[in-house]
């Protein structure tokens, strides 16, 4: 047995776990797994200490979680509106009021500090919010134009797909786990999450949560247990799958639901860039950068991982980046004030290592940062800065997901679009420069699903009524708005025809009929309908 697994949590040799473990059992109750399942034990990043024991799920488990979800599914779909919205407020206010013990779970499971935790906490709310006001909106049947005016009438409807599958990782542990969700519920489908295993308690917690808040338990199915098996039985059996995590992996999960001719969503990998004009307020960029590039230790999709910087403006700028950065607090502390925390696993800091050292040894320079710091913790990493990368080095391309980044010198912004253009991805981009125009201008160049002007990525991930997600190899489909809650339903068209038929009538041959219509969509075209 593998040493993270044990047979029975009552009997673990372990003495000492980071989370209460009769906080744990009674979370445990929502797992869909056998009575005796193997438990499988995590811990926390910041000390290396045992965090919980939690029962795992087989790909039989999940094949239950989903036939119940789905049972439930057809009494949840005819609930009334006003029902769904009530719940989603009230676990609106209950995320809110609870937010002292979901930081604490957050930041023991993920490693981050405890104002980035905040982040997801303020990020649940907000999305709980706009949907619980918004979904009705977004899902009234609309009246589309018909192919004759009056004569055809023409209605849009959405309707839920049945049971929606979530496959969640670990760097965002709350928010991932259930701002995802929240849209699909809203939508009048059931749920069947399965969070990374390093994020399980986090996600337990905040289920917990939403079933206080009114949600029948059936309706939100969880089950526990790596992505081969457990995350791959939920990509086959759900109705539609929304996955979040590495690209290879969606390249995977993307041929799997497309060979049943399923729905899915997919957000995946970034390699964001962060444009500083020679015109942008250097004390306003410096510190949005250090925001951008390292918080929850640059464990973010959507956090910058390249620096470009107007050479009229560079030497300034990073001789000021680099100070601030060099003045970063980094610590495991469960209170505000520390500026970074840790990463997530030894796997993590394994590749962080790995990025840093191959750039070091073709050349590049380290201005600060540049060692692994296990006098704080395991995987603490500081934060890097490296500059004279070239595409020999694989930090040059490859998404780094740590505390690394890289500056790179312009001269023009049409030479800064094109550098940020320059990769695979298209996930996340920010410009900083006085001129919030030039910005918008030089934003809507850059290839990638959201942009940010006077911001690292925090303004337009958290305007939540607008679309959020990747071009190129950065995922397909969105989050959010319009397009967050409407993916997870199919929609359909309800057509009236009223007093003649779209046929040859009243004594009108073929070719009379044929004559009549050329006039028809003649005028039709002239007097402007569309």
């Amino acid at each position: 047995m593998a040493p993270d697994l044990i047979a029975d949590p009552e009997t673990d040799p372990t003495a000492t776990y980071a989370v209460d473990p009769a906080l744990v059992r009674r979370l445990a109750r929502r797992v869909v797994a056998a009575p005796r399942a193997e438990h499988h034990v995590s811990h926390t990043p910041m000390t290396g200490a045992p965090l919980a024991s939690l029962p795992l799920s087989t790909r039989e488990d999940v094949a239950v979680a989903v036939d119940a979800a789905r049972a439930a599914q057809r009494a949840w779909s005819r609930t009334p509106m006003e029902v769904r919205e009530r719940i989603m407020l009230r676990f609106h206010d209950l995320v809110l009021d609870r937010q002292v013990e979901l930081l604490d779970v957050v930041q023991l499971e993920s490693g981050k500090t405890r104002g980035q935790a905040f982040e997801e906490v303020a990020d649940v709310a907000l999305v709980a919010r706009h949907y619980g006001r918004s979904a009705a909106a977004y899902l009234r049947p609309w009246r589309r134009a018909g192919l004759f005016p009056v004569l055809t009438q023409t209605t849009e409807h959405h309707h839920p797909r049945g049971v929606v599958g979530i496959v969640s990782p670990w760097n965002y542990p709350l928010s991932l786990a259930i701002t995802d969700a929240i849209p699909a519920i809203m939508a009048g489908n059931a749920v069947v999450l399965r969070p990374d295993l390093q994020a399980s308690l986090t996600a337990l917690r905040v289920v917990q949560l939403l079933t206080e808040a009114g949600l029948p338990e059936s309706v939100l199915q969880v089950v526990l247990g790596d992505g081969a098996n457990v995350g791959q039985a939920v990509v086959d059996l759900a109705d539609y799958v929304c996955f979040t995590g590495s690209t290879a992996t969606g390249r995977s999960v993307a041929v799997s639901v497309a060979g049943r001719l399923a729905g899915y969503s997919l957000e995946l990998g970034g390699k964001n860039a962060m444009y500083v004009a020679d015109d942008a307020d250097l004390d306003k960029a410096v510190a949005g950068a250090v925001r951008a590039c390292f918080s929850s230790a640059g464990q973010l999709c959507i956090s910058v991982e390249r620096l470009i910087v107007h050479d009229s403006i560079a030497d300034e700028f990073t001789t000021r980046f680099v100070e601030a950065v060099g003045a970063m607090t980094l610590g495991p502390a469960l209170e505000f004030g520390t500026d970074m925390g840790s990463l997530v696993s030894q796997a993590q800091l394994d590749r962080v290592t790995a990025h840093v050292d191959d750039a070091r040894a073709k050349g590049a320079r380290v201005l600060t940062g540049g060692r692994a710091r296990p006098d704080l913790g395991p995987f603490f990493h500081e934060p890097t800065v490296l500059t004279g990368v070239t595409a020999a080095m694989d930090v040059r391309d490859d998404e780094t997901f740590g505390p690394v980044v890289s500056i790179y010198r312009v001269h023009s912004d049409d030479e800064a679009i094109r550098l940020a253009n320059d990769t695979d991805y298209g996930l996340n981009a920010s410009v900083w420069t006085r001129d919030v125009a030039r910005g918008r201008r030089i934003g809507t160049a850059i290839a990638v699903g959201t942009v940010n002007v006077n911001e690292g990525y925090a303004a337009a991930w958290g305007s939540v009524a607008a679309p959020m997600g990747g071009m190129k190899q950065s995922g397909v489909g969105r989050r959010h708005g319009a397009e967050g809650i409407l993916k997870y339903t199919e929609s359909q068209n309800v057509t009236a025809q009223y007093l003649l038929p779209i046929a040859p009538s009243l004594g009108l041959s073929e070719e009379g009929y044929a004559r009549v219509m050329t006039a028809a969509l003649r005028t039709l075209k002239a007097v402007g309908r569309r």
